[in-house]
């Protein structure tokens, strides 16, 4: 009822917004009239199911828009002043079960019934009684203007909510099944002690421009230091960034050192500890080196109407598809359009800093950088069917020179798996690759035979990183990607050399991909390729797999 009732909603979008005519404004509103009473008819009907010998549930039926008496449900306890939502803000605050108490409830369905007192809350209204949204001005130069993002469903939170979603992304369904098991109390506080950032990322004039970044909070790192008060009042504030730093150790890089393409400072690149035997002696090979380095993790918190300007669709269009391709995970992106403010189910960012921080805001200082889309197959287990863990290993080497030149690098690695496809589908066409002939000629072809399109990342969203750090100009960008360099320099960052990877250090089944590329437009620095060379690039068969 409620797919009908959205489906036949009509909507006009213009380039200014949503214009709702009155008539479906009506229209919208009596199904959703409609919709509230027949959720609480399905509510009583499910309390008489599962709560046989209770009393029955007393509820008075109304309307969106209008008041009621309290509710008392079958456990006795009290709804607030409008069923189906939840208790006012004072009923449950710091009245929640303690961990304590929900391990020592063994019965998932008595656990049910302590954790989640109140009935289902599909959705709410901006009309519905008590909502009052905490203010949010994306783009406002003062953070305490802007506002902090709140998406928590906690009941002293949840009229308060200006944002759609949850924290941590796709994390965010293991959080839900730790709080089922009762390993995890919902309204666990976080204490923020000594957690602030080790190195600073201080604002930019880019934070304060509601076009420059929009695909997560800028402010997303100082969210403890900015709202300590509010925090402690209670109010659900997380931060969706983490700055810290860390020591790096790839085995690549010990060769590079090994052969001299890196040089041991003691700074950036320096000697790790001794190697040590079974018996805790320390043994005689070399122990190779370590790399000093900042960096930053960054969840995903969208601006919707930025978004959509970004795409150059309408908010509206962006919505509904949200809505309806995540299986209607989020009815509030249709039933709440003054929220603003999505948090999307999707993995994050981490942002490697090689040198200075400091310098990445320093037009006067050179600059290296990468983005790299995750490919677990290669940067982690090494597969050489493509050349992302060579072309990641020869960016940080570049960064490290271009540190120890005076200068700073940086790679920014997003959890792209697939070209945002996803490792399933990558996995189902090197299935199709290799059982019909690996040519470069059929390289694009098979991936959009399986998943319908080529490539799903969207490099539009992806500057956004860069204007947070306070790039202003890339003098080295190691990438063959149109896509990326593209976005860079139409949000306005200069480039001042591309260059792609060395041409030896690509794996011999990886000159399908490579190949492939470059005839169909990708940059290079040097090989020429047509369309009539591609059906001679073959990748090796499975047969040769076969030791």
């Amino acid at each position: 009822m409620a797919d009908h009732a959205m489906a036949t909603a009509l909507v006009d979008s213009t380039s200014s917004g949503t214009v709702v005519s009155e008539a479906v404004l009506t229209q919208i509103l009596a199904q959703l009239e409609s919709l509230t009473i027949s959720q609480q008819v399905l509510q009583a009907k499910l309390d008489n199911l599962t709560n046989p010998g209770a009393r029955p549930t007393t509820a008075q039926i109304t309307t969106p828009g209008t008041s009621a008496s309290p509710v008392t449900t079958a456990n006795g306890s009290f709804s607030s002043s409008y069923p189906g939502s939840p208790p006012a803000a004072t009923t449950n605050f710091g009245l929640s079960p303690p961990a304590s108490l929900l391990q020592r409830v063994p019965v998932p369905q008595d656990r049910e019934k302590v954790l989640y007192p109140q009935r289902v809350i599909l959705t709410t209204y901006p009309d519905q009684t008590g909502i009052r949204p905490v203010p949010l001005q994306w783009g406002a130069q003062d953070p305490k203007v802007r506002g902090p993002v709140v998406p928590s469903r906690l009941p002293a939170s949840i009229k308060l909510r200006n944002a759609i979603g949850a924290h941590s992304g796709s994390y965010s369904i293991y959080r839900a099944l730790a709080i089922a098991l009762g390993n995890l109390n919902p309204t666990h506080k976080p204490s923020y002690i000594n957690t602030e950032p080790p190195v600073s990322i201080p604002p930019q004039p880019s934070w304060s421009d509601p076009r420059k970044i929009v695909s997560f909070d800028p402010w997303g790192h100082l969210v403890p230091q900015i709202w300590a008060e509010q925090i402690e009042a209670g109010l659900d504030i997380r931060p969706s960034i983490a700055v810290t730093k860390a020591h790096i150790k790839l085995s690549e890089l010990d060769e590079a050192a090994r052969k001299g393409t890196i040089t041991i400072d003691g700074k950036l690149v320096v000697k790790s500890r001794p190697v040590l035997n079974a018996d805790f002696t320390e043994s005689d090979v070399d122990p190779g080196v370590e790399l000093a380095c900042s960096k930053a993790a960054v969840e995903p918190v969208w601006f919707l109407p930025g978004v959509a300007e970004r795409f150059k669709i309408s908010e509206g269009l962006l919505r509904r598809a949200l809505f309806e391709d995540t299986g209607g995970m989020y009815p509030e992106l249709i039933t709440r359009p003054d929220i603003k403010v999505f948090l999307p189910p999707i993995g994050n960012l981490t942002v490697y800093i090689f040198g200075k921080p400091e310098y990445m805001s320093d037009p006067s200082k050179e600059l290296t950088l990468r983005v790299h889309d995750e490919c677990n197959g290669s940067d982690v287990f090494g597969s050489d069917i493509c050349t992302c863990k060579p072309y990641l290993i020869f960016a940080i080497e570049e960064c490290i020179r271009c540190a120890q030149r005076g200068g700073v690098g940086v790679v920014v690695y997003f959890r792209k798996e697939g070209r945002a496809l996803g490792e399933v589908t990558k996995y189902l066409v090197y299935n199709l690759r290799k059982r019909g002939g690996d040519s470069a000629d059929k390289y694009f072809k098979s991936t959009e035979m399986i998943a319908g399109v080529k490539d799903m990342r969207f490099q539009a969203l992806m500057p956004d990183v860069l204007h947070w750090l306070g790039i202003q100009k890339i003098d080295n960008m190691i990438s063959m990607s149109d896509m990326k360099y593209n976005a860079i320099v139409q949000s306005g960052i200069p480039i001042l050399k591309r260059y792609d990877i060395p041409d030896h250090l690509i794996p011999p089944d990886s000159r399908v991909e490579i190949d492939a590329k470059i005839a169909s437009g990708y940059f290079s620095s040097g090989k020429v390729i047509t369309q009539e060379d591609l059906v001679k690039t073959v990748g090796r068969a499975w047969e040769e797999t076969e030791h």
